[in-house]
């Protein structure tokens, strides 16, 4: 559904909170955002790669290090908004994904991060956004938030939660200026897939995106006001074979069953994340330009 043409959801000038910056979709997302003209507040949690990045951009941007699986430390960052005249996007993009058969999955990381962390910063940050005349919520999803796959339980159970959270906060908001975004990348290159997955996409001829092609077509969808937007082929088919005829997709994943299975066994138990995070609660460091 797009927006009316009255509502004005131009980049420039619009102030864009965007978590996990540092990681490599963050960056490119990063770099084309900022490129467009817009100002934006880098959330991660290493304040050194953060101002690193932020160095590396042109036009004027904010750093807040955080913990986004810390319920705290997600407050002080809402607080921080709210004290420094708002935002007019949020982008979800932090996550986190671990390959490993079901017996050693760890669940509880995953969900923090990719489930619980996105809803309740929406949550937080709710009653500013609906103050714009028109504003964004982009929750960065994936392929496998539509399809159930072998060896990614944990991560297809919390990607599958953030596309129903978003409909329906979409659904809750569609008489509102502010629209909710569902935007799903395919598997991308960057250090998120750990070696395991890379071998096994290279086995089975899954094409890897670099983060800059994912960044595109995210402004594409921004642009376009589209409402749910997949990328690549033939994942955008698969997704709608998934909902109307996952007999199909049962067939097809299980015709590769066995080389997943040898890949997701002898996968590293150790998370390659864009921004995972200890138990401990991390300082919180706010830079400002």
């Amino acid at each position: 559904m797009k927006i009316p043409h009255a509502v004005n959801h131009q980049l420039a000038g619009k102030r864009v909170l965007l978590t996990g910056a540092t990681g490599g979709i963050g960056r490119a997302v990063a770099r084309r955002l900022a490129t467009a003209g817009a100002s934006l507040l880098l959330v991660a949690r290493q304040p050194e790669a953060l101002l690193a990045l932020r160095q590396q951009l042109p036009g004027q941007h904010s750093c807040f290090s955080a913990d986004l699986t810390s319920t705290e430390e997600l407050q002080a960052l809402a607080e921080f908004v709210n004290t420094t005249g708002g935002i007019d996007m949020l982008i979800n993009n932090a996550g986190t994904s671990q390959f490993a058969l079901t017996a050693e999955q760890n669940y509880p990381a995953q969900i923090a991060l990719n489930l619980l962390a996105p809803m309740q910063l929406c949550q937080l940050l709710l009653p500013q956004l609906q103050q714009r005349t028109a504003a964004t919520i982009v929750n960065i999803g994936s392929a496998f938030g539509s399809i159930g796959y072998p060896g990614f339980s944990g991560y297809c159970a919390s990607k599958f939660g953030l596309r129903g959270f978003t409909e329906a906060l979409k659904r809750e908001l569609s008489s509102k200026a502010l629209r909710v975004l569902y935007f799903a990348p395919r598997a991308t290159q960057t250090s998120m897939n750990s070696a395991a997955v890379v071998a096994m996409n290279q086995q089975l001829g899954n094409v890897m995106d670099s983060p800059d092609e994912v960044a595109a077509q995210l402004l594409k969808q921004l642009q376009s006001g589209q409402s749910r937007w997949f990328v690549g082929w033939p994942e955008k088919l698969f997704v709608r074979l998934n909902a109307f005829l996952p007999e199909l997709v049962d067939r097809a994943i299980k015709s590769k069953q066995a080389e997943i299975g040898k890949y997701a066994a002898g996968a590293n138990q150790s998370v390659s994340v864009q921004h995972n995070h200890s138990n401990g609660a991390a300082k919180i460091t706010v830079t400002r330009s």
